[in-house]
Order: C-alpha cells, then sequence, then structure tokens
C-alpha cells in the first residue's frame, strides 16, 4: 500500500477500535478466570463444564454467521456496538446462574455475542486499514491480547482481595458498557461504496486514490467461482493457524513436563513464552507487512512457526524447547490477520459474509487441534503430535500466495 496522511477522523476511529478489540479480550479473560469460582458457585462437574464450553463454542461459530450479512446491509459499526453490548451485559449471567441450565444459557449468550464481535469489529479494522491506505490490522489483535492480560489481571486480583461474583463481574460489564459508549461513535459509519473500494466500506478522501486493488464483483451480482475457492482457501488457512495457536495454548505447558520431566513452574514457562512473543509479535507485524507485504508474513511467518515447533519436537534440553515455543508465537503472530485482510479485501458486495465464513473455518481449527492432540496423545506419545501443526505450517508457507492482493482486471474499451 502506497501510505497516505491519516486524518484526525481516521486517528479516532482507529484508536476507538484500539478500545472495542481491547475490551473483547478484556472481558473474556475476566469470564475464563472465573470459571472455577463460577463451577463451584452452580455445582458444574469438569464433564458438565466441558459440554457447556463446547456449546459456548458452536454458538459462537453460529453468531460469527450470522453477524456477516446484517454487517454487509447497515454496516460494522452498527454490529459491533450491537455485539459488544450483548457480551458485556451476557457476562452478568454467569455470576448469578443458580444451576447448570441457568449456566448453559448464559453461556450460549456469551458465545453468540462473542462471534458476532469477532466478525464485525474486524470487517470495521478492515474499513479502517483501508483508508488508511497502509497495514495496521496485526496492531488490533494486538490490542486484543492486551486485553486479555489486563482482564486476567484483574480477575485474579479481584478473587485474591475476595470480592463477590456478582460485584467483579457487574464491575466489569460497567466498565464495558462505559468504554462501548464512548468508542462506537468514533468507528466509521457504512456508507456507499466509492470507485475502487469494498462496497459499504468508509473511503477517506485523502487516501482513496492510494487503495489496493480488489477482486471484482461480476456485474450479475452474484459471487464469482474464484472468488468461492479464495474464501476456502483463505478458510483453510485459517483453521491451519488457529489450530496451532491453540495446541500452544492447551498443550505446550504439558508438552515440556511429559517430555522432560520438570516441575508445573517450569513447564508454564513454555506457555508464557510463546504468549509474550505472541503479543510482542502483533505489535511488530505491521511493519514488517509493510515491507514484505501480506505473503511475505504469512510464509516467513509459518516458516519459523515450523521451525519453532522442529525444535519442539526435536529439543531434550529446557532452555532450547521454550525457545522453540517462542519461535512459535513470534511465527503465527502475524498470520491471522493477514488471512482477515485478505478476506475482508476480496472485492464482493458481500466483504462481511466473506469474512464470517473465513472466522468460522478459522475456530474450528482453534477448536479442533486441541482435541486432535488429546486423541493422538493415546497413540504417540505428546511431542510427536507436535509434528501435526508443524506439517500444517509448513504447507501454509508453501500456500501463503492466497493472501496476495489479487491483480487488478484490464480496463474495458
Amino acid at each position: 500500500m502506497a501510505a497516505a496522511t491519516p486524518t484526525p477522523r481516521l486517528r479516532k476511529a482507529r484508536l476507538a477500535l484500539f478500545a472495542v478489540f481491547g475490551l473483547n479480550g478484556m472481558l473474556s479473560a475476566v469470564w475464563i478466570v472465573h470459571i472455577p469460582a463460577v463451577t463451584a458457585r452452580t455445582g458444574v462437574s469438569p464433564t458438565v463444564l466441558g459440554m457447556l464450553i463446547l456449546l459456548m463454542a458452536a454458538c459462537a461459530i453460529v453468531g460469527m454467521q450470522t453477524a456477516g450479512p446484517p454487517a454487509d446491509r447497515v454496516g460494522s459499526r452498527t454490529l459491533t456496538a450491537a455485539a459488544v453490548t450483548l457480551l458485556a451485559l451476557t457476562l452478568l449471567g454467569p455470576a448469578h446462574a443458580a444451576s447448570p441450565v441457568a449456566l448453559g444459557l448464559f453461556l450460549c449468550a456469551f458465545g453468540f455475542a462473542n462471534g458476532a464481535l469477532d466478525v464485525s469489529m474486524n470487517a470495521q479494522a478492515v474499513h479502517i486499514e483501508r483508508a488508511y491506505a497502509r497495514p495496521i490490522m496485526s496492531a488490533f489483535h494486538a490490542f486484543f491480547s492486551c486485553g486479555g492480560f489486563l482482564g486476567s489481571a484483574f480477575g485474579a486480583a479481584a478473587q485474591h482481595a475476595h470480592w463477590s461474583l456478582p460485584a467483579t463481574f457487574t464491575l466489569t460489564t460497567a466498565v464495558g458498557l462505559a468504554v462501548t459508549v464512548v468508542a462506537i461513535p468514533a468507528l466509521l459509519p457504512h456508507t456507499a461504496p466509492a470507485a475502487n473500494d469494498v462496497p459499504g466500506t468508509y473511503v477517506d478522501p485523502a487516501a482513496a486514490q492510494h487503495l489496493p486493488a480488489t477482486d471484482a464483483t461480476p456485474s450479475d451480482g452474484k459471487p464469482s467461482r474464484r472468488l468461492g475457492r479464495k474464501v476456502v482457501a483463505l478458510g483453510l488457512i485459517a483453521f491451519a493457524l488457529l489450530m496451532a495457536e491453540g495446541v500452544a495454548a492447551d498443550w505446550s505447558a504439558l508438552q515440556v513436563r511429559d517430555r522432560l520431566g520438570v516441575d508445573a513452574g517450569a513447564a508454564a514457562l513454555a506457555f508464557t513464552a510463546f504468549s509474550l512473543t505472541m503479543t510482542i509479535g502483533r505489535f511488530g507485524a505491521d511493519r514488517v507487512s509493510g515491507r514484505l507485504g501480506r505473503v511475505g508474513v504469512l510464509r516467513w511467518g509459518t516458516a519459523l512457526a515450523a521451525i519453532g515447533f522442529g525444535v519442539v519436537v526435536l529439543s531434550g534440553w529446557l532452555p532450547l524447547t521454550v525457545a522453540g515455543w517462542a519461535l512459535c508465537g513470534i511465527g503465527l503472530s502475524g498470520g491471522v490477520p493477514q488471512v482477515f485482510t485478505a478476506a475482508g479485501n476480496l472485492g464482493s458486495a458481500t466483504a462481511a459474509t466473506d469474512m464470517s465464513r473465513v472466522f468460522g473455518l478459522g475456530y474450528v481449527g482453534l477448536l479442533a487441534g486441541p482435541a486432535v492432540i488429546g486423541w493422538l496423545d493415546k497413540l504417540v506419545p505428546l511431542t510427536a503430535a507436535m509434528t501435526v501443526p508443524l506439517v500444517a505450517m509448513a504447507l501454509c508457507a508453501w500456500g501463503a500466495r492466497a493472501v496476495a492482493a489479487p491483480v487488478p482486471a484490464p480496463a474495458s474499451d
């Protein structure tokens, strides 16, 4: 992208969306760190909890698919406002649930809102990035990670201070609603399409001439087969990337303990290294994308992640194994934002719907990856099972051209 100078309007929108991404991470983290307290309150067994979390994930996928078409019709700002408000309000549910059934209903609503917010806020991020005319997507995802850290820290502090669940969740919801009221008006509105622009995307006049090319929508308004194949390809890459993230999040500490026989504290260094380098990498990925392009970030990042998984598989030394997990974090940090940017810039009249499909496949990977590793652990050593994400990352590096900006069609006479 040839960068233009962003106007104060665009800067304000970018800061507001940073706040929304951070709020999403915070709300999710506050729920996660209070899972033990909520299950104790409702008498939910670990088996039932697993079923409820799976149900919440299924509702998140439904929310993703449901949010796409309305976002295309009325704009991502409106859908972001509705989704983040619902997410903040439904957080109150687990704090007041008195039975497993009530908890399940609240978690369904929480998952649905979270999925809808994922699609709508990322669609808004694509709009802002296009108006900026330079890569800025990864920074939004970095703020999600920062919000998650703040939410987990706040949740831990609240439990240490022996705050009640209703008090903690009510305060969190109030903060969420306050941030929403301030941030949403600053987001970009849904406008009529401009030349060389995704339909319904806001275009800042100062940046319009710098916008990248997009796939053209056929004159009959129906998506082309090429467009459909592109959505599937991006969805499969998102599946692989989020599968690898899920494996690292759920199995890294266990892999180190199983392979090296260290205590829990030492084993936790693996996930700490992964999450730290993931967050740092997301803050730097936009600058790298500006130099190497989307394809370069995905290709070299996934290659680095594959090397990291290779180190994890082969290493028998704790510092080297932790370094391998750190490489995985750096390598994976910029991949998903590039996929979402590519999905949002396909140029069809259903950009948000396209993104929701890519999101859906990616989220399935996030759920399936840890489950597949758990199943393989019954057949082979856990470390050997890490060859699955290794191979997946190598395939992503090979297929990185899928996130390339399309070549504009020649002008007709």
